[in-house]
């Protein structure tokens, strides 16, 4: 027997490649207003049971993280509590070995609403944000940045 509904959409997280994931899972939680993911009850749970060695974890913000994996995540999303993870909007960041070579093939389009886009811009820039060009179309003005590691991003 086959069902006639509507498969539900997918649950998805954006996954950026970094250098130091703590320090952009740090920029991005502040641009966005998110928090970091704690995920250290999860951590602690499987040191103990030594599903997981302790070289694969670094000390951050006072807590147990993944050495090479965390995300940010909208305050208001829910997150399961048991493992810190969210379960609505969030970004990854995973450590990779190389650094950024070249365009993003996807970026984050910030809107921090009317009238506020010279304000946000000089705050991001306090973040570590770097403005690469200004940006005036028929369509739109925004402004074209690099967080700390290269990635491109616009501010609308």
């Amino acid at each position: 027997m086959t069902s006639t509904s509507e498969p539900a959409p997918l649950h998805f997280k954006i996954v950026i490649d970094a250098n130091d994931p703590h320090a952009q899972a740090d920029f991005w939680a502040a641009a966005l207003h998110y928090e970091v993911e704690d995920n250290s009850a999860l951590i602690g749970k499987l040191l103990d049971l030594g599903a997981a060695p302790a070289g694969l974890t670094v000390e951050s913000h006072g807590r147990r993280a993944w050495r090479d994996l965390v995300a940010v995540r909208h305050p208001d999303d829910p997150y399961d509590k048991e493992s810190g993870t969210g379960l609505g909007r969030r970004v990854l960041f995973q450590r990779v070995p190389e650094a950024k070579t070249g365009k993003n093939r996807i970026h984050l389009d910030l809107h921090p609403g009317e009238g506020r886009r010279d304000e946000e811009v000089a705050r991001l820039e306090g973040l570590g944000a770097d403005v690469l060009r200004h940006v005036k179309e028929p369509g739109g003005e925004w402004v074209v940045m690099a967080d700390p590691e290269g990635n491109e991003f616009c501010v609308h």
